[in-house]
């Protein structure tokens, strides 16, 4: 019996379809404020159930092409349930706390061992099942699916999967780790902005003005509201990574290893016994 080295879950055509499609609606339903009129209304709280409505389905349909493409079986699923528990569990831990929420390194580490679009779904179940186990669960929770999807996406899809080993892979995942998590914070304020009213005339939002004011205006908002606590996740997610991201990587990649993901499992035929038997004409011979 022979099978492969352990390596992330291969994408295949329908679900880089899938995950391109779904990423296209959230950076629809992000960033549609900064290009509406200023009459148009904002109506992030409207659209939020629209768009977990699409979201889940989407989602689906990326576990299925995956399972289409690269032969995930039941094991596959289970260590995704089991994943994502511990993420969810993971987050009540640091929330409210400067920040630290250490269930951004476990979405690095998983989204490296496992690949972009097992990342993706990973990091988006993850955050939902954290909100219905903080009771988080309101209109920007779709909008923090998306953003957690992409966050673990983006750790499978950095360099050297195969090869890429040791020191120098935990330093390409704590600079990731730490550069994203500033997207991740970057991301939700853009969802939070639009929505929130009654701040200073300077970072405010105003609809229907031009996009680059309104993005100067942006930039002073996250400085001003959340840059220490994009800071101290960071922080956290590059500590954890440095100091146990290496065993928690050797535990992902056995794990995997044992169940076979991608494994194709060959066996040699025997050798009948008519082949080891003499013929007449040898014994007669």
């Amino acid at each position: 019996m022979s099978g492969n080295r352990t390596r992330p879950v291969r994408l295949g055509p329908r679900a880089i379809a899938a995950l391109v499609l779904i990423s296209a609606i959230g950076v629809v339903a992000f960033g549609w404020p900064l290009l509406a009129g200023a009459d148009s209304g904002l109506a992030h709280s409207q659209d939020a159930p629209w768009l977990f409505a699409a979201l889940l389905p989407l989602l689906v349909g990326v576990v299925v092409a995956m399972i289409a493409d690269s032969g995930l079986d039941a094991k596959a699923v289970a260590m995704l349930g089991v994943l994502a528990a511990v993420g969810a569990a993971l987050r009540p831990l640091g929330a409210g706390t400067a920040g630290l929420e250490p269930m951004f390194f476990l979405m690095v580490l998983s989204g490296r061992v496992l690949g972009p679009g097992f990342g993706f779904v990973l990091g988006s179940v993850t955050m939902f099942a954290s909100a219905l186990l903080t009771g988080g669960v309101g209109p920007w929770m779709p909008f923090q699916m998306l953003s957690m999807g992409w966050f673990a996406m983006g750790a499978g899809l950095l360099p050297g999967p195969d090869r890429l080993r040791g020191r120098a892979e935990l330093l390409m995942l704590a600079v990731y780790g730490f550069v994203a998590a500033f997207a991740y914070g970057t991301v939700m304020n853009l969802y939070g902005w639009t929505i929130v009213p009654g701040l200073g005339s300077g970072i405010s939002f105003h609809p229907g003005d031009p996009l680059p004011q309104n993005l100067v205006r942006f930039l002073a908002y996250c400085t001003a509201t959340s840059l220490g606590w994009d800071l101290g996740r960071a922080v956290l997610t590059v500590v954890l990574t440095l100091t146990i991201g290496a065993t928690l990587l050797k535990a992902l990649r056995r794990a995997t290893r044992r169940a076979a993901f991608e494994a194709r499992v060959t066996f040699d035929a025997p050798a009948s016994e008519d082949s080891h038997r003499p013929s007449v004409l040898d014994e007669a011979g």
